[in-house]
């Protein structure tokens, strides 16, 4: 994602389980959560986390809200797990959200002038975590899984539908890129329930 580092501590650009670095190598750092996939939980609490009365009060309020786990992919492909995605209906339809500058996602975006935003699920929690780097890739990112190609980046086939964007602008907002893009193309595929993102955990909706 392309723009001048702002200073030498930088917070994660969404409101997810890990920073989200880069596409390949998943940089970055954060908090744990549980994952309640069989034999994939590390720890209830970051060890290494700061206490709750130092963190910082806007860190705190971004984690109380609670926020709707996506995935973005462009033609490399490369693709990020990004939960800072909104959509603003109008003449254009837009999209835009956060991300990190500095990961490979950014850098095929930039290349390619297109991408793919995919809500996910419940059963994707695990290629939520492998897309934020916290779970191993081995064979690459888009090794395992089924996928559809589209013309703006593969997408999970089970995912609950994607969108097609074309990039319009980026620009530094905080510690992140709030990336700008128009909406050329909009599959939906049965209505399923949300993965959430909320205090550092995954969430779903009570069925």
């Amino acid at each position: 994602m392309s723009c001048s580092t702002p200073g030498p501590t930088r917070r994660p650009p969404w409101s997810g389980p890990s920073r989200v670095g880069s596409s390949e190598r998943g940089g970055g750092v954060t908090m744990f959560h549980v994952n309640h996939e069989p034999g994939a939980e590390i720890h209830h609490t970051d060890p290494f986390a700061v206490p709750t009365g130092q963190r910082s009060p806007v860190r705190r309020l971004r984690g109380r809200l609670a926020a709707p786990v996506t995935l973005w992919t462009a033609p490399g492909p490369a693709g990020l797990t990004v939960s800072s995605t909104l959509v603003a209906e109008g003449e254009p339809d837009r999209l835009l959200g956060l991300i990190d500058a500095e990961s490979d996602l950014w850098a095929a975006i930039e290349e390619a002038g297109r991408f793919a935003v995919a809500p996910l699920g419940p059963p994707h929690r695990q290629l939520a975590d492998r897309f934020a780097g916290l779970f191993p890739a081995p064979g690459g990112l888009f090794a395992t899984g089924a996928w559809t190609d589209t013309p703006y980046g593969p997408v999970p086939a089970d995912a609950g539908g994607w969108v097609g964007c074309r990039l319009d602008t980026a620009r530094e907002y905080g510690w992140a890129l709030l990336v700008e893009a128009t909406i050329e193309a909009v599959d939906l595929a049965e209505e399923a329930s949300p993965l959430l993102h909320y205090r550092g955990r995954y969430h779903e909706l009570p069925g």
